[in-house]
């Protein structure tokens, strides 16, 4: 949409460009100026992201009158009095300040680059995000919840049906997700250890220390164990009725919960709160058990194969993917270009109504499973349809209502905000 081009880029405004000549005012906006180098930055950027030239011919209006229109709509937000918060503003610099380190090379280079230390740049940004989020609220607030009606949806279809152009290829899949299980022989080792830390802690070594050295929690290790003040209801029931139970600076006996087994220290209580710190050992499956996981699977498949139940049936009952089995093992319906490369490796080899073989599933770093997927339907690339393209013809239906809306409101703000051009 028209009015995100410039909430997409970094908004610097003067200061990102050093200044060797007096600025020219190019507009005035209500209590806001837009001088020529900002048109200039805001220029160089926008032709850079579409590999064109800067001095493209109606390029310079074009990016003025969108600096115009997100200065009317900054506008209009202080009259509606839309606030940010100050955890908002750091939030969205820390973001651009990433930005920069993926551009320049690093923090030191970005430094060099703007002739001022980190901090002063955060600082100098600080007040061009406030306005950029104050718009964006805003926007989202007004436009979020326009919607097309069906009848809006075909009369754009039938409108704009010769330029929609092709639907890409669709896919709809789902999987059933096994966590290979650690052993008696496993599980007895990962007992002893944290044991054995216990031990230690008793008999004086450093908690912080061993929780860096051998925690499996890797966030809180790096903290000395530290998980920081949480209310009660976050914690696995087991680890919050162990933690509940100790006064202050007291330490836990070895206690079990589904992920493995925690040392635990209570730093402090406020009432439903408590500021805890520990040390996990996790259980940690070994081959037996990838082939336990991967052989409960094939079984699955031979079952599901030879007609002895559904994927749906049996996703529901023993998927150990919480959050789709309870849909029959649904991952949904994507666009080829959409499936991250684990998932097209196995997809790509299906035709509809077929089921993978057991594969790997890695979800996070150094945590796996494995799964079978199933491949429901796949909607070969085609011309853009009503009824089978529904979804995807609102989506664009709703977007073409949303910018005219908007192209009617910045109307109507020009009518009532003082706005002039000085080229």
């Amino acid at each position: 949409m028209k009015y995100k081009i410039l909430s997409l880029l970094l908004v610097l405004n003067s200061f990102a460009i050093p200044q060797e000549v007096l600025d020219k005012i190019v507009a005035v906006v209500d209590n806001e100026i837009i001088l020529r180098s900002e048109l200039k930055f805001q220029m160089s950027i926008f032709a850079a992201q579409r590999g064109i030239d800067p001095e493209t011919s109606g390029l310079e209006n074009q990016i003025l009158n969108s600096m115009i229109e997100e200065k009317l709509a900054y506008a209009q937000s202080e009259l509606d009095s839309i606030t940010i918060s100050d955890e908002e503003i750091e939030q969205r610099i820390d973001y651009q300040i990433q930005v920069f380190q993926q551009q320049y090379g690093s923090i030191k280079k970005i430094e060099e680059i703007y002739g001022m230390r980190i901090e002063r740049i955060k600082r100098e940004l600080r007040d061009d995000v406030r306005k950029n989020l104050m718009v964006q609220k805003m926007q989202q607030t007004k436009f979020a919840s326009v919607e097309s009606s069906r009848r809006e949806v075909k009369e754009f279809f039938n409108t704009y049906k010769d330029s929609i152009g092709m639907i890409p290829e669709k896919l709809t899949i789902y999987h059933i997700f096994r966590n290979p299980k650690a052993g008696e022989r496993i599980i007895k080792k990962s007992r002893n250890l944290t044991q054995a830390l216990l031990d230690s802690i008793k008999a004086g070594a450093d908690f912080g220390k061993l929780a860096k050295k051998y925690s499996d929690d890797p966030v809180s290790a790096s903290q000395n164990g530290d998980l920081g003040f949480v209310k009660r209801g976050i914690f696995y029931p087991e680890f919050e009725a162990a933690a509940f139970a100790l006064g202050k600076g007291e330490i836990s006996d070895v206690v079990k919960s589904p992920v493995g087994f925690h040392i635990i220290q209570m730093l402090e209580r406020r009432g439903e709160a408590i500021h805890t710190r520990h040390i996990l050992i996790k259980f940690k499956p070994d081959d037996d058990a990838d082939l336990d996981a991967i052989q409960f699977l094939s079984d699955l498949r031979d079952s599901i194969v030879n007609d002895k139940g559904t994927l749906k049936y049996y996703a529901k009952k023993y998927s150990e993917d919480k959050e789709t089995a309870a849909f029959g093992g649904s991952l949904g319906t994507f666009y080829l270009n959409q499936l991250d490369k684990n998932l097209l490796d196995i997809v790509s080899k299906l035709k509809s109504g077929e089921i993978s073989f057991p594969r790997r599933l890695e979800y996070a770093p150094g945590t796996y499973g494995y799964h079978i997927v199933y491949l429901e339907e796949r909607v070969p690339k085609h011309p853009a349809e009503l009824d089978g393209d529904y979804k995807e013809l609102k989506k664009l239906a709703d977007e073409y209502k949303k910018q005219k809306e908007y192209e009617q409101w910045i109307k109507d703000l020009k009518e009532s905000i003082y706005w002039e051009i000085r080229i």
